[in-house]
């Protein structure tokens, strides 16, 4: 198994990313495409989803936090 860093993708030219809700538990078993995040801006909500299949193993930024293009807001252990 191999590690992962969920990252705040670019979303363009925001003043302000959302982390509204992790869709997604720790343990929780995710399939390449599945929706992990809820992201919001000033402009539109972002749903993040997982680019590989593997087990969430760590949730970094809680809940209803501001973030920036970047930042790690998880860990997925992924199968390769």
């Amino acid at each position: 198994m191999k590690e992962f860093l969920l990252k705040t993708p670019d979303l363009g030219d925001t003043e302000k990313i959302e982390l509204v809700r992790w869709l997604r538990k720790i343990g929780d078993t995710i399939a390449e495409g599945d929706e992990i995040i809820e992201l919001v801006t000033d402009k539109a909500a972002f749903p993040v989803e997982s680019p590989y299949k593997g087990i969430l193993k760590k949730i970094i930024i809680p809940d209803g936090t501001v973030v920036k293009k970047g930042d790690i807001l998880g860990m997925m252990e992924i199968s390769e």
